[in-house]
C-alpha cells in the first residue's frame, strides 16, 4: 500500500519556508492588524476632503502606500500560513480575521481614488507630470468614466471581503470537503487527494493506472459539481453587477481595465492559439499515443511524459546545479537572489496533508518573495522552480527600483519573467547533452510542462471563461450542466478527433482557482509569448539582450505591458511574437517526432 502524506508537523523543517521575516508570530500579526486599522482611521481624518493640492496629494500617497504595504504584508502572511495546511484552525481563524478587517481598512482609504479622480483634468495632468507615482495616477485617470460617487465607492470597499467570499468558499470545498476514495490497482490500494492526483498520478506511465485514478478523482469531483457551480456563479454575477454599475460594456471590458490591454489583444491571444496552435498540439497528442502504444488517446493521457521511464530523479540539493546553471546568464545579483531563496528558506518544498495544490510565488513588498511548491523528486520540478524563481527575480528587482504603487506589473505581463526562466532552463539542458534520449526528454518536458501547462491548459481556461462571460453578459446564470458543456466544447474544438474526451473531462473547470482571479488565465500565453521571444534573444544576442531584460524587470509596474515589452525589444501590438512562439512550439514537436524515429530505429 502506498504511504499517505505526512501531517505538516511531521515534515522536515528544512523543507519548509520561514515566514518570520513577515511576522515573528501570530501575536505580532494581530497587533499589526490593530495598528493598521488605527492608521487607516487617522489617515482618513487627516486627508479626507483635503486632496485638492498637489503637495498634499503627494504626501497623502506616501502615507497611503505605507498602509497598503502593511495590508499586503498581512495578506501574504495569512495566505502563506493557510496554504501549507488548509485544515489548521489557527490559520483559518487568522485568515478570517484579516478578511473581516480588510473591508474596514479599505473603506477608510476609498476616498483617495475618488478625490484624485474628481480633480479638474488640468490639475490631474499636472499631478501626473510631477508625481513620483505617474503610472499609478495614469491608471487612476483611465477609470474616471467608470468611477461612482465617493459614498458608493466607500460602500463597495467595505464590502470587499464579501466579494472575495466565493473564492474562499471554492477553496474550502476543494481542499476540505471533497472526500476522495482510495482505489485498487494491481492488488495495491492507493490513497487519493488533490495533491497526489495532480503531482503523482496524472502523469503515471501506466495507462490503466491513469485511467483508474482519473475515474476515481472525477467521481469525487462530480458529487460537488452543483455546489461548485453555484459558488462560481456567485463570483461572476458579482463581477457582472459591478461592471454594470460602473458602466462597462461587458464584464470582460471591466476585468481587462487593470490589465491595460485592449479587448482585441485579449481575443487575438485566444483566437490565434485556438486556430494555429491546435493542429500542433493534436500532432503532439498523436505522437504520445504512438510512443505509448495507446489504442485510444484519452484526455487522462495528455499529461504523461513522452518518456517517463527516462526522467531522472532529483533531490532538492541536486536541483541547485541546474537552477544555478540555467539562471547564471542573468548575472551575479540575480543568482545571489536565487541562492538566498534556497539558503534562507524562501521556498516551501514539503509534501503534506492539507497543503494546497499547484505552485505560486508570493512577493510581499515588506520583505522578500516566498515560493510554494510540492517537491516530488521529478526532474520536471526544476522547470516549476525556475518558473517561480522568475516571479521572485522580477519582484525583487521591481521592488528594489520602484515604490510600492509603481512596483507591480500588469497582470498581462506578470507571467513573462517566470516562463522566460523555464526557457532558460531548457536552453541550459540542451547545451549540456547530445544524447538523443535526453534531448527528447528535455523537449518533451518543454512541450508538456512549459507549453502544454502554461499555454494550452491556461489558454483553454481563457477560452472557457470568454464563453462564460458572454453568457453572463446575456443575462444567463451558470449551472453545472452549462459549465460542463462549455468545457467539453472548448476541449473538443482544440483537440478535434485526436483525443477522446473521457467522462470527467467536462469537470475540469472545477479544478481551477484562476476563475476567481479575473481574466488571469489567458495572460499565461501572453507571458509565454514574451518569454519565448526574449529567451531566443538572449540565446542569440547575449549580454545586450540580458541587459534589456533586466531593465524591463526593474521597471516593475511603472509602465504599461506594451511599454514594458518595448524595453525588451518585443512589439506585442501585433500578433508577430505570438505567431513566432507558436512556430517555435511546432518546431519542437517536429524535433520530438524526428528524435522518436531515430530512437526507435536503434
Amino acid at each position: 500500500m502506498t504511504e499517505t502524506l505526512p501531517f505538516r508537523k511531521e515534515v522536515p523543517l528544512e523543507e519548509t519556508w520561514d515566514i518570520s521575516d513577515l511576522f515573528i508570530s501570530d501575536k505580532a500579526f494581530y497587533q499589526n492588524l490593530t495598528d493598521t486599522i488605527e492608521s487607516a482611521k487617522a489617515f482618513n481624518v487627516q486627508y479626507i476632503n483635503q486632496m485638492n493640492d498637489i503637495q498634499i496629494i503627494e504626501q497623502a500617497l506616501d502615507d497611503y502606500s505605507e498602509i497598503l504595504i502593511q495590508l499586503d504584508r498581512m495578506a501574504n502572511y495569512a495566505e502563506l500560513r493557510l496554504s501549507v495546511d488548509t485544515a489548521n484552525e489557527q490559520s483559518q481563524t487568522l485568515s478570517a480575521k484579516l478578511s473581516t478587517s480588510y473591508g474596514k481598512i479599505a473603506s477608510e482609504l476609498s476616498f483617495v481614488i475618488s478625490e484624485i479622480i474628481a480633480l479638474p483634468e488640468q490639475d490631474l495632468n499636472e499631478l501626473i507630470n510631477t508625481s513620483k507615482y505617474p503610472h499609478f495616477l495614469t491608471k487612476v485617470k483611465s477609470k474616471k468614466a467608470y468611477e461612482l460617487s465617493p459614498e458608493v465607492e466607500k460602500v463597495l470597499a467595505s464590502l470587499s471581503p464579501t466579494f472575495d467570499s466565493a473564492y474562499e468558499l471554492y477553496g474550502t470545498t476543494k481542499m476540505l470537503d471533497i472526500n476522495f476514495e482510495p482505489f485498487k490497482h494491481n492488488n495495491h490500494i492507493y490513497p487519493l487527494d488533490y495533491a497526489t492526483f495532480e503531482n503523482e498520478y496524472e502523469d503515471n506511465p501506466d495507462a490503466t493506472f491513469r485511467k483508474t485514478s482519473f475515474k476515481y478523482f472525477s467521481d469525487a469531483l462530480r458529487k460537488y459539481q452543483h455546489t461548485t457551480a453555484a459558488t462560481y456563479n456567485m463570483q461572476v454575477q458579482q463581477e457582472k453587477i459591478e461592471a454594470d454599475l460602473r458602466g462597462y460594456d461587458s464584464v470582460i471590458d471591466y476585468l481587462l481595465q487593470d490589465q491595460e490591454v485592449t479587448r482585441d489583444m485579449f481575443n487575438r491571444q485566444i483566437d490565434v492559439i485556438m486556430s494555429d496552435l491546435a493542429p500542433i498540439m493534436q500532432k503532439y497528442a498523436k505522437l504520445i499515443k504512438r510512443v505509448h502504444g495507446l489504442e485510444i488517446m484519452g484526455f487522462e493521457d495528455l499529461k504523461v511524459s513522452i518518456d517517463p521511464n527516462y526522467e531522472p530523479e532529483i533531490s532538492i540539493e541536486e536541483s541547485k546545479q541546474y537552477i544555478y546553471g540555467a539562471l547564471e546568464v542573468l548575472g551575479k545579483d540575480y543568482l545571489k537572489m536565487v541562492e538566498s531563496a534556497y539558503h534562507d528558506r524562501w521556498i516551501d518544498f514539503a509534501q503534506n496533508k492539507g497543503k494546497d495544490t499547484g505552485a505560486f510565488c508570493a512577493s510581499p513588498y515588506a520583505s522578500h518573495s516566498y515560493i510554494f511548491i510540492s517537491w516530488t523528486g521529478k526532474m520536471t520540478e526544476t522547470f516549476v522552480l525556475a518558473h517561480e524563481l522568475g516571479h521572485a527575480g522580477h519582484f525583487t528587482l521591481a521592488q528594489n527600483h520602484q515604490n510600492y504603487l509603481e512596483s507591480e506589473a500588469s497582470m498581462y505581463f506578470v507571467e513573462a519573467p517566470s516562463t522566460m526562466n523555464e526557457m532558460l532552463m531548457s536552453n541550459y539542458l540542451f547545451k549540456n547533452s547530445d544524447n538523443p534520449k535526453f534531448k527528447r526528454w528535455v523537449i518533451g518536458s518543454i512541450v508538456s510542462r512549459t507549453y502544454y501547462h502554461n499555454m494550452v491548459t491556461h489558454l483553454l481556461e481563457a477560452a472557457y471563461q470568454r464563453e462564460v462571460y458572454n453568457k453572463v453578459d446575456n443575462g444567463e446564470s451558470l449551472t453545472a450542466p452549462v459549465l460542463n458543456q462549455i468545457m467539453l466544447d472548448v476541449y473538443g474544438q482544440f483537440f478535434g478527433d485526436s483525443v477522446k474526451l473521457t467522462e470527467g473531462t467536462e469537470l475540469t473547470w472545477m479544478r481551477q482557482p484562476h476563475y476567481y482571479m479575473g481574466l488571469y488565465s489567458y495572460t499565461y500565453s501572453a507571458g509565454l509569448t514574451i518569454g519565448t521571444v526574449m529567451s531566443q534573444r538572449i540565446k542569440n544576442e547575449g549580454q545586450p539582450a540580458v541587459d534589456a531584460w533586466l531593465e524591463t524587470l526593474k521597471a516593475g509596474g511603472s509602465k504599461s505591458p506594451v511599454a514594458l515589452a518595448d524595453i525588451a525589444g518585443i512589439d506585442i501590438r501585433t500578433d508577430a511574437p505570438l505567431k513566432s512562439t507558436i512556430g517555435y512550439i511546432g518546431s519542437l514537436v517536429d524535433e520530438l517526432e524526428k528524435l522518436t524515429d531515430e530512437i526507435e530505429q536503434d
